[in-house]
């Protein structure tokens, strides 16, 4: 199991995955992919060349969770999401592919830059997976109290699981 990322060399971080692990973060982040798949633009040449995308929020949770709403005020929400979300979805993309296209078994080196990437699609995941568990500020006292047998147990330790990854990536680059 690994031990989790340490500092490397030139900023960047270490770590040591088994096949198990690259497995379930592989599925993760081919999630993650599928669900921030390219924004729609409009019709309009223009509005498509300068990324301008649609005003609509999502209806799924995990996706108003992944691009929550920069105003309270729902005109100015729209239309920040309007001109912001095609790009942001690109940026999640990015982060995502590099983390699948570096994750695999053994020893794993990351850059600082493939660690910052790492550490946006690690957060990405947990917030999806979070939000579809419906994780509350109780999990660790949930998780400490559920019996293996649980059904929901396998998710409730991989959340943690990414968790722990996650606090590890940024010590280790802090």
């Amino acid at each position: 199991m690994s031990s989790g990322f340490k500092p490397g060399r030139d900023g960047g971080v270490v770590t040591t995955f088994d096949a198990a692990e690259v497995s379930i973060l592989r599925s993760l982040i081919s999630q993650i992919l599928s669900l921030v798949e390219p924004g729609e633009t409009g019709d309009d040449p223009l509005e498509r060349a300068l990324g301008i995308g649609s005003a609509e929020p999502s209806d799924d949770p995990v996706l108003a969770r992944l691009f929550p709403a920069a105003y309270e005020d729902q005109e100015q929400a729209a239309e920040f999401r309007r001109y912001t979300e095609v790009t942001l979805r690109e940026g999640k993309r990015a982060d995502a592919q590099t983390m699948l296209d570096s994750a695999e078994p053994g020893r794993v080196e990351l850059t600082r830059e493939q660690a910052q990437a790492w550490m946006r699609a690690l957060n990405d995941v947990r917030l999806a997976f979070g939000t579809r568990l419906e994780v509350t500020e109780e999990i660790y006292d949930e998780i400490a109290g559920m019996p293996q047998d649980d059904p929901r147990y396998p998710a409730y330790v991989t959340y943690d699981w990414l968790t722990y990854l996650q606090d590890t990536l940024v010590r280790a680059l802090w």
